[in-house]
This record gives C-alpha cells, sequence and structure tokens, in this order.
C-alpha cells in the first residue's frame, strides 16, 4: 500500500512536471512494447541510464521474468541487478528525495507510472517520452550544461549523451500568430556539435526501446489485457446476433 501511494503521488508531480505547450510529439513506434527484444534492451537502458537517480518502486526485478519481456533470474542477476540484492526487491535508489532536491533542484520522481502519467491532448505518455529524450541540447545558461525542447529548464542532465552526441538547439525570430506586428523567439532545428557512439537512427531506436520499457512498466499486464479484450469483443458481438435471433424467435408468434 506504501508503494502504491508513493506511484500515485508521483504521477500528480509528474501532471505538473514539465510545461504546457511546446513541440508537436513525435510518434512512439508502438509496436516495440510487444518485441521481447526491445523490451530486454530497454530494460539494460533503463538500469544504465536512470536508476541511477529515479526509482521505479512499483516494479520488482523479478517481473522481468514475464513472457512479454522474456528474462531468467539468472540473466537479471549478472547484467541488472546493481541497485539490490534479490531479485525479488523492488527497483528503489541510494539517492535520498532531500539529495534529489539539494543537487538537482528538485527530486527526481519515481518512474513505475511515468508513461502513463505524461499522456495528454498532444499524444500518449510514450510520445512524451520519446521525444523527451531525443530533444536535449547544450546550454551553458544552464546549471547542468543541458536544457531540453520538450521541458525547457529542467532540472534533469543529459545522460544518455555519450550514445546520442552533443547537440545545439537554433532557434529564429519568426512573426507572432497571435500579433502581426511582433515577432516570436521559435525553435528551427537542431545543429550537431559532437558525435556519439550511436548513429542518430540507432540512438532513435535505443530510445524507442527504453520507452516501450517504461510503457510496459507502467502496466505489465497491457498487452494481456489487449489480447483478452479482442476476444471479449468478439464473443460479446457473436452473442449479440445469438441474442437478436433469439429474441425474434420468442417473439414471431406473439401478436
Amino acid at each position: 500500500m506504501k508503494r502504491l501511494l508513493i506511484s500515485l503521488l508521483a504521477v500528480c508531480a509528474l501532471a505538473a512536471w514539465g510545461s504546457e505547450g511546446g513541440p508537436p510529439l513525435d510518434h512512439f513506434p508502438k509496436e516495440r512494447v510487444t518485441d521481447v527484444a526491445a523490451l530486454q534492451n530497454g530494460a539494460k537502458l533503463f538500469v544504465n541510464y536512470c536508476l541511477n537517480c529515479h526509482a521505479a518502486s512499483a516494479m520488482r526485478y523479478n517481473r522481468l521474468t514475464d513472457p512479454a519481456v522474456g528474462l531468467t533470474e539468472e540473466q537479471i542477476k549478472g547484467n541488472l541487478l546493481f541497485a539490490a540484492e534479490k531479485v525479488g526487491e523492488t527497483m528503489t535508489v541510494a539517492l535520498h528525495a532531500k539529495q534529489g532536491k539539494e543537487w538537482f533542484g528538485a527530486a527526481p520522481p519515481d518512474l513505475s507510472l511515468v508513461a502513463r502519467s505524461r499522456s495528454g491532448g498532444d499524444g500518449s505518455g510514450a510520445d512524451y517520452l520519446y521525444t523527451y529524450l531525443r530533444a536535449f541540447y547544450r546550454d551553458d545558461t544552464k546549471v547542468t550544461g543541458w536544457n531540453n525542447l520538450v521541458f525547457p529548464s529542467v532540472a534533469m542532465p543529459h545522460v544518455m549523451w555519450e550514445l546520442q552526441g552533443q547537440q545545439r538547439a537554433v532557434f529564429v525570430e519568426r512573426p507572432d500568430p497571435h500579433d502581426p506586428k511582433s515577432t516570436a523567439h521559435a525553435f528551427d532545428h537542431f545543429e550537431p556539435i559532437t558525435a556519439g557512439t550511436l548513429s542518430k537512427t540507432e540512438y532513435d531506436a535505443a530510445v524507442a526501446d527504453l520507452v516501450a520499457y517504461l510503457q510496459w512498466m507502467a502496466e505489465p499486464a497491457q498487452n494481456q489485457r489487449v489480447r483478452i479484450g479482442v476476444w471479449v469483443l468478439l464473443f460479446l458481438g457473436l452473442f449479440t446476433v445469438v441474442a437478436w435471433r433469439m429474441n425474434a424467435a420468442f417473439w414471431k408468434d406473439v401478436k
């Protein structure tokens, strides 16, 4: 119950985490949520790049043995179990919330439900995360040296910069659509500074795998629920036809 309350509080905090508006969100490749290899790679990226500061207190390591992810306990112990001793433990971190707030200006939120909490009118939570993790750029005016197009002035540094490389954001002055007499400072494009260890296509694929894992972690039974839902709808459709014909048969002799 305590962990559930922590996750719910994290959702509330994340609802106000980002800024309103912003650039249009890119579409997350949804097929990766059902791709075992993508989820395994996403779990590896999550443990190596996210679990240093962000916890996922509603998720246990041994849940990764779920057929959707397909890892064994030996694989989890050998490759993913860095912040715990047993596979039955939850994905917590040593970083205390007070320390996080002191170092980053805000305590790093729990990511158990982040893929669900960030959904909105512009797209799903997966769309938000997929765009956000690819929108970091260098900004020397910030304490961390990084900024983000989707979440301006974010306290989080770009932890995956070695994979993506460094880029700068190019802004231009454009006519303000609300006031023709004035101009607005608008984003134009990203300009590369240094190359990363991955190409742009490879980095986009890696981020898609990470987001797929976050999407799965937010609701591990989602794929099973969708499969069951399809069969339920088919059954209800068939039952509707049967009930309609039975009703006609019962009432055909009634004047």
